[in-house]
């Protein structure tokens, strides 16, 4: 749920990457860390296990502010996939505001990726978020053997009738694309239950061309 302050020209919103373990989520916000203009990212804050997997959670924040002075302030949360922290991911899912779903694109994670999304699904239920909180696709490791074919995305794209992104996170491939995409999303949503067009002075597409507009591109960087 937004957390809209007219008073003082904020807008607060959460978004979640969400996912089987090991799918690339943590990998996705090292990438957009390092891809996104140093004025806008804070510091990426994340817990890990030995074996370098999210313990709790990883929290990107990024700061977008619009001609007329409001500021948009994100919080870009990981939840971790391992089966004994389920508590952990339904409480991180509280009041968000749009989801991307990261699944493993190597054919024999389909399981992982199946029982991670009716996870989802169950959690969102339980937090009383509504079914129509923006949701977008990523199919990570494109670059990897053995993955699921253009042909099978395209009919998964169809069937579920939500924006799919493909994406090497690793690399930064699809990384900035993905989120844009969810955040594409998030705004026309928010936009047609607050009017925010009129309180930001801009229009959804002109706010993100205008955020997206410094984003380094992924060969840019040597690593995250």
């Amino acid at each position: 749920m937004p957390q809209l302050d007219s008073d003082a020209r904020t807008l607060d919103l959460k978004l979640v990457y969400y996912g089987p373990a090991l799918s690339g989520k943590t990998t996705n916000l090292r990438a957009l860390k390092a891809l996104a203009p140093s004025t806008m990212a804070g510091r990426l804050m994340t817990l890990e296990t030995r074996d370098n997997r999210t313990l709790f959670m990883d929290l990107l924040p990024l700061v977008l502010r619009s001609e007329s002075g409001f500021s948009v302030r994100l919080k870009v949360i990981t939840v971790p996939g391992q089966i004994i922290h389920a508590s952990t991911r339904a409480v991180l899912l509280e009041n968000v505001d749009g989801v991307v779903f990261v699944a493993d694109s190597q054919m024999d994670e389909t399981h992982a990726n199946k029982d991670a999304f009716n996870d989802l699904a169950a959690n969102l239920a339980d937090q009383g978020v509504s079914a129509d909180v923006p949701l977008v696709f990523q199919f990570n490791k494109r670059d990897l053997a053995n993955v699921r074919t253009e042909m099978e995305l395209e009919a998964f794209r169809r069937r579920r009738e939500v924006p799919l992104f493909r994406a090497v996170a690793t690399r930064g491939i699809g990384v900035v694309e993905t989120f844009r995409g969810l955040l594409d999303l998030v705004w026309r949503q928010l936009d047609d239950a607050y009017d925010l067009s009129v309180r930001f002075g801009e229009s959804p597409d002109a706010l993100l061309d205008r955020f997206f507009r410094d984003w380094l591109e992924p060969d840019a960087v040597e690593s995250w």
